[in-house]
């Protein structure tokens, strides 16, 4: 057996990351359908108020990171619902928001130490056996919703108006859809990081785009690249010495570059 499955460490490491890989691009197909990528990345930055007020208060960092997080994508839902400012102005507002008080509490808190920039960038040796539980119920749960949801959060990430006009409550279902991308962040913050977990929900499901097949398929194969992206990343992250959120990015980047040139014919 290689030595890189003698740890514990990367045992939960590839545990926790194989879930991820997979409530990433299943949650990430949603977004981009409906133009939410960069609601991911400003999430993601708000979660970072959490970590830093749960270092402050000297509990569970993840806790309040997923409380801020999902507080922050109801309120610029309901913000955006109101059309009292455009979409991108009360994602823009939240994300100012979000890291003018993380700045605050970080310089309360002790400011930049080895803790957080585990959470700003992601490693591998930082995943405990209570992330890894928090990752599998919170995941199954996640994976249920959509399971339940599939039909309806296709219909209004695709025409919400026909969606509207057959029924359907489409404000509750962009809610449903933004608050599991909460979660999802901050689920994946311990092995992706921060910074860097928009773009595992949204390189490969871009990714799986270009072959041009259905959304089923590409809901498939997105998944497919992010498991892919995830594992290669995690173990060039061990054997290189390097952060494993980079690695797994920079890794899911050259996936799309190599499908890029392999599709440039067929588009």
């Amino acid at each position: 057996m290689p030595e890189i499955f003698h740890f514990d460490f990367m045992l939960r490491a590839f545990a926790a990351g194989a879930i991820l890989a997979v409530i990433a691009p299943v949650i990430g197909i949603f977004m981009v359908v409906r133009r939410y990528s960069l609601m991911a990345d400003t999430l993601a930055h708000i979660s970072l108020t959490g970590v830093a007020a749960g270092m402050l208060a000297g509990t569970y960092p993840l806790g309040g990171a997923l409380v801020v997080s999902v507080a922050a994508a109801v309120g610029i839902e309901k913000l955006r619902g109101t059309r009292a400012v455009f979409g991108e102005s009360a994602v823009a507002l939240f994300f100012w928001g979000g890291m003018a008080a993380a700045v605050v509490l970080l310089g309360l808190a002790g400011g930049l130490n080895a803790g957080l920039f585990a959470y700003l960038f992601g490693s591998i040796s930082t995943v405990t056996a209570n992330d890894l539980r928090l990752i599998a119920l919170l995941g199954a749960l996640m994976l249920t919703v959509i399971f339940l949801l599939y039909k309806e959060l296709f219909f209004v990430s695709f025409d919400e108006s026909l969606a509207v006009a057959n029924g359907l409550r489409a404000e509750r279902f962009n809610l449903v859809i933004v608050v599991l991308a909460a979660v999802a962040i901050v689920l994946a913050m311990p092995i992706v990081g921060a910074l860097l977990i928009g773009a595992l929900m949204v390189v490969p499901v871009v990714t799986a785009m270009q072959f041009g097949v259905s959304f089923r398929r590409t809901l498939f194969i997105s998944i497919a690249i992010s498991l892919a992206s995830v594992m290669a990343g995690l173990v060039l992250s061990y054997y290189l010495d390097i952060a494993s959120g980079g690695t797994i990015v920079i890794t899911a980047l050259g996936i799309f570059m190599v499908v890029w040139f392999i599709t440039a014919k067929k588009r």
